[in-house]
């Protein structure tokens, strides 16, 4: 698969020396891997290997952490384009298809749990340019930025227009520089912003350059009511996209909670089809959503055992 990635880029590259400026048509991933890959360094393979004699290993190990699912990349990834690449040729050499999450949008999170994010717009650029650069030929999924359009409201007015071209610039950039890359602009949730209003955002950011979007990232609505939010935003849109939906944890729907609610379930695994382009483990389950709920004085993104334990129980 290494040889087949190297070859591909060469004709990428006599491609763009053939017409400048031209953004590369998008390959088509699941042709060029067998699988979803499974991250051996995920935060719930990590806490396996660490504590093999704690009664709780064997079922996260089996329920979860052999699960494919998304790593997400932000300013705690380092350099980011050596880090896109070496996860993405960790998966090329065993023929997978890795699932990428890019979180680093400056005012990620409205500031709240999962707040951070570059330190300025020009800082973004070279860190969205990168992480694409990185991922280079090497098929792949990534998922960009979660609840970026969706919390555009939160913003100072002064600020949206810079959101909206930021995450405009990203997806032209996996357009030009990730060939082989389906990349997925987020889209919120079917709770979150009316479906119409969420089709004006994603077509302002350039939804159409990529494969498409995302709905339901680390919440728990079912794959039924999402799926029908991403019609309708499709039908909004009015041309053809694909979405993708979020099932890591919504076995059992939502108590209209999202901050670590209780009696939450594992959804399907990560698949082809199911009512959308793919379904998938974005979120992944047992990290925290923040200081809140059953997760209470856990901080974001960080692996707890009990609350991974709860979602396979759905306790």
């Amino acid at each position: 698969m290494r040889m087949l990635t190297r070859l591909a880029i060469a004709a990428v590259l006599i491609a763009g020396l053939q017409a400048p400026g031209t953004a590369f048509a998008a390959g088509n991933p699941l042709e060029k891997t067998n699988g979803f890959y499974v991250d051996p360094g995920s935060n719930p393979a990590v806490w396996v290997r660490d504590h093999a004699g704690d009664p709780r290993a064997a079922s996260i190990k089996s329920a979860i952490a052999s699960k494919p699912g998304a790593r997400w990349f932000g300013n705690w990834s380092g350099d980011i384009r050596k880090s896109a690449d070496a996860f993405t040729y960790a998966a090329d050499v065993v023929d997978k298809l890795p699932i990428l999450v890019a979180y680093n949008i400056p005012g990620r999170d409205c500031n709240g749990h999962s707040g951070g994010g570059a330190g300025s717009p020009d800082a973004y650029r070279t860190w969205i340019s990168e992480f694409a650069a990185g991922i280079g030929g090497k098929p792949a999924v990534v998922i960009i930025e979660p609840d970026a359009l969706a919390q555009l409201d939160c913003l100072p007015a002064a600020d949206r227009q810079t959101r909206l071209d930021l995450l405009r610039y990203a997806a032209g950039q996996f357009a030009e520089k990730a060939p082989n890359t389906w990349a997925y602009l987020d889209g919120g949730n079917a709770t979150w912003i009316p479906a119409a209003t969420m089709a004006q955002r994603l077509d302002a950011v350039g939804v159409r350059s990529i494969r498409g979007f995302t709905i339901n990232v680390s919440n728990f609505l079912t794959t039924a009511d999402s799926a029908a939010y991403g019609r309708s935003v499709t039908a909004a849109l009015g041309y053809q996209t694909q979405f993708v939906i979020d099932t890591s944890r919504n076995g059992k729907g939502s108590n209209g909670e999202w901050c670590n609610p209780a009696g939450r379930k594992l959804g399907t695994p990560t698949q082809v089809g199911g009512g959308a382009d793919l379904l998938v483990w974005a979120k992944v389950p047992g990290d925290s959503d923040g200081d809140c709920g059953i997760g209470k004085g856990i901080p974001a993104g960080t692996f707890s055992p009990d609350l991974a334990t709860r979602l396979i129980t759905g306790s």
